[in-house]
């Protein structure tokens, strides 16, 4: 069979334009957040990061013009082939790997470093959507449902051995694919009361929780033991299992956090809490980012003059807090128009999912909105101290070779599918 094509005319042009609006703009803030003043270097100098970028960007153009000549059918035949090849790298990297910041999950050859993880999300993303997409597949039905789960699982607990938690954390998003292909929004819902649980248990002490939960717990009981409602003992007996299994919850939290995280991860958790308790340690991080971005005020600092920046304040400033050098070099307006762009980005992924004539094109197309909306929302999160911070690059702007190839790989395979769209229509 032949997989190659000519490029599609039925692009759709605004998600190009939104892409490279991204690249370009990334690739001026990486080169603020690692300019020096003292030093004779410009934006295309392969010693600093922004120079490196432009590399990896000019590769990301070949690979576009792969993606977009090989033939559409291409990605859903060979998707559990390419998913099996992604698992094979993340078994292979825990024993070929080199370890950095405690995380074995880099491949490297001479200066050339590979993340098989952000490979592993286009490649999970793949292989859902194939099978979602197979004969028979029912989503509401609970053995389906567990099947894609092990499809899904099976990456994260690879990159969690890694010691890679925040790159395992993304692919949690992907029960936004779930629900949208039919999954009852019970489970849904139950994994965001969860998660608002997990929080409370921290902020909240676990006795004084429990306390209000089995108050809440007695009304109930007492309200339904003088009404006339049938089998109302039986509706009783489960409020209180369902006190007992959240009790249950509140209780693993504080040996979940102290028992299994690592001392970083739990210094993590410790700054998301309360940050100022430890401003020259745990809590630098996020500390610094705050002042970075508030510091540049309404309309910033102007390009290159991030104070912060150039005296080294916030770590990882070209990577995971590289929104502390638009808030801090273009301020509150900077910001909201980056935030802007990226809801409309956002939304127009969704627009365009929501068109596809095939299932598979269209889980493939959540799975896409999907994983950038929790990089976009955890990434601005952890800079402002909504979410403890995780490693989690912002698509397109934050420095990295990997991610950018994963996130374009992602975004362009999504817009071929979408420009041959019309081709499924026709054989309907």
């Amino acid at each position: 069979m032949n997989y190659r094509e000519d490029i599609p005319s039925d692009v759709d042009w605004s998600l190009v334009g939104y892409y490279l609006l991204f690249v370009f703009f990334g690739w001026l803030n990486i080169y603020a957040a690692v300019y020096d003043a003292s030093l004779d270097q410009n934006i295309f100098d392969m010693s600093i990061n922004s120079g490196k970028q432009l590399l990896w960007i000019a590769t990301c153009a070949i690979l576009i013009l792969i993606i977009m000549v090989l033939d559409h059918k291409f990605y859903e035949q060979y998707a559990y082939l390419i998913y099996l090849l992604t698992i094979a790298l993340l078994i292979s990297v825990l024993f070929l790997g080199r370890e950095v910041a405690g995380s074995r999950s880099w491949f490297e050859i001479g200066s050339f470093r590979l993340q098989p993880a952000e490979f592993a999300k286009f490649a999970t993303v793949l292989v859902l959507a194939r099978y979602i997409n197979e004969p028979g597949v029912k989503m509401e039905l609970l053995n389906h449902q567990i099947k894609a789960a092990i499809l899904c699982l099976l990456p994260v607990a690879l990159i969690i051995l890694q010691g890679d938690t925040g790159s395992a954390l993304v692919f949690f998003i992907l029960i936004l694919v779930f629900y949208r292909e039919g999954m009852p929004p019970f489970l849904l819902i139950v994994g965001i009361l969860s998660a608002l649980l997990f929080i409370f248990t921290l902020l909240v002490d676990k006795y004084l929780l429990t306390g209000v939960l089995i108050s809440i717990a007695l009304v109930i009981s007492l309200r339904m033991l003088f009404k006339k409602l049938r089998k109302k003992w039986r509706k009783i007996a489960l409020v209180w299992l369902g006190l007992v299994m959240v009790a249950g919850v509140i209780f693993s939290v504080d040996y979940f956090i102290h028992q299994i995280l690592k001392p970083h991860q739990q210094n993590r958790i410790k700054a998301l809490i309360n940050p100022e308790a430890d401003p020259l340690g745990y809590g630098w991080n996020v500390t610094q980012s705050k002042i970075a971005i508030g510091s540049g005020g309404l309309l910033g600092k102007g390009f290159l003059e991030g104070t912060q920046t150039k005296y080294d304040f916030v770590p990882e400033q070209s990577t995971d807090f590289i929104f502390c050098t638009i808030g801090e070099e273009h301020g509150f307006w900077g910001s909201f128009l980056l935030v802007a762009f990226w809801i409309g980005f956002l939304f127009r992924l969704i627009v365009v999912a929501e068109r596809q004539k095939s299932k598979f094109s269209r889980a493939f197309g959540y799975g896409v909105s999907s994983i950038f909306f929790f990089h976009f929302m955890i990434n601005v999160g952890m800079t402002i101290g909504l979410f403890p911070v995780i490693g989690i690059p912002l698509p397109f702007f934050s420095y990295g070779g990997s991610s950018l190839w994963s996130f374009t790989i992602l975004l362009f395979i999504f817009i071929k599918l979408d420009a041959h769209r019309s081709q499924v229509l026709e054989r309907i």
